[in-house]
């Protein structure tokens, strides 16, 4: 069913990235449904009301306007209530853009999900393996754990968090040939803009990676594993 895959993407001062990441779910011949999370008190709140309107009549795409909560707040907020309604639940940032392969990426998540509780992650052009800097999961480890990312972060290592979930659980599937192009200054596919500079810079990657290694070590993941591992054996 095409409403049973929500991805969300917060995006702040890049309306520009709206166009075009339609125009990546077109190429791509991809159904599911995307959610634009735009702050109130975004300097381009304007521009992205104009896509919002022009895009009315697509029935995949959905616009959220609501106070700032930066990235990891708005996509709790967004995913928990999601979790209620979709099936599976997908992050992508707004420098993320699916590519065209044989079999649409979103079908792809749909049939690796379709197995019950996991996460899985494609291939990006920078951390691939890595890192699953996008990310899809069935929406019961929202629920499950009442977060789609762990709230004492704000931006950076949610990832890592991501890529411990599905190992911890025993559930996760890399698709090295699903692409999922991540844009960024770090690879040269994106000029250093604001938002780059305010979650790259010094004082950012400190506090997050910090609450990153807290999480990971002082037990946090292993209270979170314990609900995921239940989830897996209650489909088993």
């Amino acid at each position: 069913m095409a409403d049973d895959l929500l991805v969300i993407i917060p995006t702040r001062g890049r309306p520009q990235a709206v166009p075009e990441i339609v125009k990546a779910w077109d190429d791509t011949e991809a159904t599911a449904h995307v959610l634009f999370a735009v702050d109130t008190d975004d300097p381009e709140l304007a521009a992205y009301k104009k896509h919002a309107t022009a895009l009315k009549g697509d029935g995949r795409v959905r616009f959220v306007f609501g106070k700032r909560r930066r990235l990891v707040g708005t996509l709790n907020q967004q995913a928990v209530k999601a979790a209620k309604q979709y099936r599976f639940l997908g992050f992508m940032g707004d420098d993320h853009r699916p590519r065209p392969a044989a079999m649409p990426w979103d079908a792809r998540i749909r049939e690796c999900l379709s197995g019950g509780p996991g996460i899985v992650y494609g291939n990006d052009l920078l951390q691939g393996e890595n890192m699953p800097t996008a990310v899809a999961m069935t929406s019961d480890i929202v629920t499950a754990l009442g977060y789609m990312a762990p709230p004492a972060m704000v931006h950076l290592c949610v990832d890592l968090a991501w890529k411990d979930w599905g190992v911890g659980m025993g559930r996760i599937t890399y698709l090295g040939d699903m692409v999922i192009e991540h844009l960024h200054p770090a690879n040269g596919k994106a000029e250093l803009d604001a938002g780059y500079e305010e979650v790259n810079g010094a004082e950012m990657v400190s506090a997050d990676s910090a609450a990153y290694y807290e999480y990971r070590d002082g037990g946090g993941l292993e209270v979170d594993l314990v609900k995921l591992r239940a989830l897996v054996e209650e489909a088993s």
